[in-house]
């Protein structure tokens, strides 16, 4: 047999493949919680349901994840600060930088350079006077990043200076390079992908290691690899350097099982976690892909990959009260069920909290618990140190904060501690519900009821057993309207995408909401509500199941629940390869005498050229040597080739003429690994 093991770790469950590549069989499967305070617990756990034998005997390793996607959606990851060379503070205002590209303004600064735009001038700044007047501003930070106008052009060299400074100043601490991930020709979009991948850089480091740490505790030796957000391969270690390739890794990977388990040839295929549900689509029978780049929790960057609409709303959404009803918030919290069965005594808890009968605009029901001792404690204020101070001891709710921590609930904000994950909140959400209702009953249902009692108290409603069924399927009802709205979003973009590239209106809102509200009622005389899709819905993720149904019903779509369904994502991690793009650019200019002109930007520099052949010809070199190196570093051995040509730009003038502008020389190179010997086949 020749074995793969697929691994795809989420923020709620860690789920674990073995697969034979001969008969394309699922040879076995795992699923156990993602432990977020050390995930080598829950990778080892899902390894652990597998025959050990086939993890011994498996020649190839891919590992999927939605840490990193996640983290961008949460507003989490590690402290990196970023320095925009050929800048100015005041441009960056000027162009509303930080609201346009995600980033925060505090970890932003700008140098001015006085490089050329064509890149045959290098400029740089006085760099005593950069360490002067930065250092103690970039000091405070787990990551650095840097990003140079023009650099597609001139080889970046303010960048490469940075990092060598950043060396000899802070050490150890990392510096990512904008020029390392991206040819993107805007510098806040290289900007803004550079900090996120520093940002980055310890969540998916963390996810890396555990899992290697696993693998190799239970004798396996075969490669590992990582899936990218563009649906093809890296290998782990390449994936420590770049995290934020892997942002939409765990969605790529549930569109290439999606691919798998739908034969349709235009489908939607809903990938429902517990943190986020990723809305991506087939059509024609290939995966749309994001153009120019994604744009994830407010971030824009120029990370290739497979077009994913992700939103908060996951079987670990928060369950609150929100305008005297039950509302769903996008804020991830770990189900009461889930909790307390580890920690049974915050039943105890819950049930004295109903005994008191308290209620106010707090959620005094939810829990905070450590996840992780910080790495450093200067930076935090008198009531985060005690909140900490007081979790060592063992989980807290809301309700006792006072008493446990002396922390006043109403001038406390425990979200930086949430974002950097040193603290996670234990709430109500649909999971809970679903044990209540019996869809699914893994954890302790009883913590449910009591913390759904709870929220009937905040709703000043009746105490009983049908109360609580009434209010499960409210939630329900919640859970499948968001999925409904949101896929309706989706096709509404990718049918009109320029009406509704910056989204929906409010009046299409409000026709979306009456759409769901009014569904089979068939509407009035004047009026009836509509929307369709010949596309199939394709259910991924293990609360698929119970929620999309509804949904697919009221758009009229066949609903596809695939075996496996809930493992779909480890699966999809096995079916992707090795694929490298690379880009040199040739611009013309016309010389002072008249005559063309032509440079070559390459990864080396930039360099002036008599003829258009010279420069396509030096062009298609740097390319592919660019490619192959790019494709080594990802993983690929062995004898590799890359398939190298010529892409003529041009336009036509307003007397319909013909207008060259260059080109651009493009080499790929395509590598599928082999699972018998983990060996590179091109």
């Amino acid at each position: 047999m020749k074995i793969g093991i697929g691994i795809d770790t989420g923020g709620t469950c860690t789920d674990a493949v073995a697969y034979d590549f001969d008969t394309k069989t699922l040879l076995a499967k795992g699923k156990a919680l993602t432990t977020r305070e050390n995930l080598s617990i829950g990778i080892g756990g899902a390894l652990d349901m597998l025959p050990q034998e086939l993890i011994r005997g498996a020649l190839l390793v891919s590992l999927s994840t939605t840490l990193a996607t996640n983290a961008c959606l949460e507003g989490k990851g590690g402290r990196a600060k970023l320095l925009i060379f050929g800048m100015t503070d005041e441009l960056a205002a000027r162009f509303d930088a930080p609201s346009e590209y995600g980033f925060k303004s505090e970890d932003v600064r700008c140098v001015d350079t006085h490089g050329s735009a064509d890149g045959l001038r290098a400029g740089g700044p006085d760099w005593d006077a950069v360490a002067a007047e930065h250092g103690a501003w970039l000091a405070d930070s787990d990551a650095l990043a840097a990003a140079e106008l023009y650099s597609v052009y001139n080889a970046a060299p303010c960048e490469k200076r940075f990092k060598k400074l950043a060396a000899e100043l802070f050490g150890a601490l990392p510096c990512v390079c904008a020029s390392e991930l991206t040819s993107a020709l805007n510098v806040f979009v290289r900007g803004a992908t550079a900090l996120l991948n520093a940002r980055m850089l310890p969540v998916v480091r963390e996810f890396v290691e555990a899992a290697l740490s696993d693998f190799a505790a239970r004798g396996c030796r075969a490669p590992v690899m990582v899936v990218r957000s563009d649906g093809s391969l890296m290998s782990s270690e390449f994936s420590r350097s770049r995290p934020v390739e892997t942002i939409l890794s765990g969605p790529a990977a549930s569109v290439l099982a999606g691919k798998r388990f739908c034969g349709k040839r235009d489908c939607v295929i809903v990938d429902m976690g517990g943190t986020t549900t990723d809305i991506s689509v087939i059509r024609a029978g290939r995966p749309v892909t994001a153009e120019d780049g994604i744009r994830l929790g407010g971030w824009r960057t120029s990370v290739k990959g497979v077009f994913v609409a992700p939103f908060a709303l996951g079987g670990d959404s928060a369950v609150r009260l929100k305008n005297g009803a039950p509302g769903l918030f996008p804020r991830r919290v770990t189900p009461v069920c889930v909790a307390a069965s580890r920690r049974p005594e915050m039943k105890d808890a819950l049930r004295g909290l109903l005994k008191s009968g308290h209620v106010n605009q707090f959620p005094l029901h939810e829990f905070f618990c450590l996840v992780r001792e910080p790495s450093g404690r200067l930076s935090y204020d008198a009531d985060e140190l005690a909140l900490i101070r007081a979790l060592e001891k063992g989980p807290c709710m809301l309700e006792n904060l006072r008493e446990a921590a002396g922390i006043d609930l109403y001038h406390f904000d425990g979200g930086r501690l949430e974002e950097e994950g040193v603290i996670m909140r234990c709430g109500l959400t649909p999971t809970d519900f679903m044990h209540i209702k019996g869809d699914y009953t893994e954890f302790d249902t009883a913590a449910s009821e009591l913390a759904a009692r709870y929220l009937l108290l905040a709703l000043k409603r009746e105490d009983t057993p049908d109360a609580v069924r009434e209010l499960a399927g409210e939630v329900y009802g919640a859970v499948e309207g968001g999925l409904y709205e949101n896929i309706l979003r989706v096709m509404l973009a990718q049918k009109y995408p320029k009406q509704f590239k910056n989204g929906a209106d409010a009046q299409t809102e409000f026709l979306i909401r009456e759409a769901w509200a009014s569904r089979g009622a068939g509407g009035d005389a004047l009026f009836r509500y509509s929307f369709g899709t010949d596309a199939a819905l394709v259910g991924i993720g293990a609360p698929a199941h119970v929620f999309l149904p509804e949904a697919a019903r009221a758009l009229g779509a066949e609903c596809v629940l695939p075996e496996h369904a809930e493992v779909a994502n480890a699966l999809g991690a096995l079916s992707a390869d090795i694929n490298v793009t690379a880009r040199v650019e040739i611009s013309q200019r016309l010389g002072s005498s008249g005559g063309m002109y032509y440079i070559v930007h390459s990864p080396a520099g930039s360099a002036g050229f008599d003829s258009r052949d010279e420069a396509a010809a030096a062009a298609m070199a740097a390319a592919e040597e660019a490619a192959l190196k790019e494709a080594r570093l990802r993983g690929a051995s062995g004898e590799l080739r890359a398939n190298t040509y010529i892409e003529s730009h041009s336009t036509v003038s307003r007397w319909g003429t013909d207008v060259a502008l260059g080109g651009a020389a493009v080499s790929e190179v395509a590598v599928s690994l082999e699972p018998h010997t983990g060996t590179p086949v091109r």
